[in-house]
């Protein structure tokens, strides 16, 4: 009787210090706020729009080549410079436009961020209540084939103990 005490005594002890989990899908989320769906309609609007662009600026790259190439026997050196440098120029102003566009720092980065960050600002915050009103400790998003931490409680933080470990002072380089 006395061992069968302490075990239920130990049992809910780990229970009562173990850490709380939840996950959430954040595709599924977002899939279901309207103002995403109509964000990434603009979006893909847009995309859709500067790509047409693109595909028309090579096309007329790739005219001029095919017509300097079939009367390249009848220009002179002068001429075939000329040609050669302004197919070169419309190039790289292609080139230009498209990294204007779909580079890194792009409009296309740049409006994605002005429409999808507001709503995934949103989404976080609301995964952050519900992690403190429900008393969670660590909330996993399960989208796509990854899992990745969205919320964790900084009480289980322990990168500090780690860098001690290693013999490393915070703060100090």
């Amino acid at each position: 009787m006395r061992k069968a005490l302490l075990l239920i005594f130990a049992v809910v002890s780990i229970t009562a210090s173990a850490q709380r989990f939840a996950y959430v899908d954040t595709e599924y989320i977002l899939e279901n706020i309207p103002e995403f769906k109509k964000a990434q309609e603009e979006l893909n609007k847009l995309s859709a729009q500067w790509q047409k662009e693109v595909e028309e600026k090579y096309k007329e790259i790739d005219e001029l080549n095919k017509s300097y190439f079939a009367e390249q026997v009848l220009l002179t050196e002068d001429m075939k410079r000329q040609r050669e440098e302004e197919i070169k120029e419309k190039e790289r102003l292609a080139r230009e436009f498209q990294k204007s566009k779909f580079g890194l720092e792009g409009e296309l980065f740049r409006k994605r961020q002005e429409l999808i960050k507001p709503i995934q600002d949103k989404v976080y915050n609301a995964v952050k209540e519900l992690a403190t009103s429900s008393s969670l400790d660590f909330i996993f998003d399960k989208a796509g084939n990854q899992a990745n931490m969205l919320y964790a409680d900084p009480k289980f933080d322990k990168s500090d103990s780690v860098l001690r470990k290693m013999g490393i002072k915070k703060g100090v380089e």
